[in-house]
């Protein structure tokens, strides 16, 4: 078929001739066809602008010189609650998500986007348990997260004794601590401890409401010491309520994998613990 010439006004007494006809008329109407591949069959050289109806589809289409080409009709092609508007090559539809996904940019996508569960982030919970024994061990800890949070709720044990944090087998921290017992505030520094010693005065047995919480920042770095914090509520053993914060460094480059928190004497009586990824 031949190309579309264009616009013209015939006037009285203008011969039609077969060329004219075919290139004012039959090649620039909408021409109707059963389907796509009725229309290959009818129209072997397509011509740019030629535009057509596929009756299977309900669909107009016009030729850019290179492919058919879906008319953009204003017609929207939503069809289900939630769904989105969205362009691949032409207008169209992304169907709505399952509860609780994210809407996320995927260049793989024909949209570019795609619905998909949340990225993880904040705490993850990657470990968790009741404490017994001498001591909670931690470990093949994966270097998968920014931070460590080890929560503990309601730990005591068996005799007066002090908690002993250590990360991996390193036997050598700088820490200080501050310290409130019965509202008078104190302050005590040390240097070069085997362990850190989250609280500065030893745990009562007789009393299970105590609460620890330890942070452990950019644990999985291989190049600087490892920052500590930890904040501890308990009864000591002279039965005296008291608040202890402490914060310091394991003076290690490796990565952590392993985190120990053990009595200096007698075993865990009670308490439960959370280690959580921090992202």
């Amino acid at each position: 078929m031949a190309a579309g010439l264009g616009f013209i006004e015939f006037t009285t007494g203008d011969i039609l001739t077969a060329a004219s006809a075919n290139g004012y008329l039959a090649s620039q109407t909408v021409m109707v066809f059963a389907s796509s591949a009725a229309r290959a069959s009818a129209i072997a050289s397509p011509q740019e602008g030629m535009i057509s109806f596929l009756k299977d589809t309900d669909t107009m289409q016009f030729y850019t010189g290179a492919a058919w080409s879906n008319v953009d009709t204003g017609a929207s092609p939503l069809t289900t609650k939630g769904d989105l508007y969205t362009f691949s090559t032409t207008n169209a539809r992304l169907g709505v998500g399952t509860n609780n996904q994210v809407l996320t940019a995927d260049s793989a996508e024909a949209t570019g986007l795609k619905w998909a569960a949340a990225a993880s982030g904040g705490m993850t919970s990657i470990a968790s348990g009741s404490l017994s024994g001498s001591s909670l061990v931690l470990s093949t800890i994966a270097g998968t997260y920014d931070n460590l949070q080890l929560v503990i709720r309601d730990l005591y044990g068996s005799s007066n004794a002090d908690l002993r944090l250590t990360v991996n087998s390193v036997a050598d921290y700088d820490f200080g601590q501050f310290d409130n017992r019965n509202g008078t505030a104190s302050n005590n520094a040390y240097v070069s401890q085997s362990n850190f010693i989250p609280n500065y005065y030893n745990l009562s047995p007789s009393d299970n409401n105590n609460s620890l919480v330890i942070n452990l920042y950019d644990y999985a770095n291989t190049s600087a010491f490892k920052l500590i914090d930890t904040q501890i509520a308990y009864k000591n053993v002279d039965n005296v309520r008291e608040l202890t914060k402490s914060w310091g460094v394991a003076k290690t480059t490796a990565a952590v994998t392993t985190v120990t928190l053990a009595l200096s004497v007698g075993t865990y009586s009670g308490g439960t613990y959370i280690l959580y990824g921090v992202n």
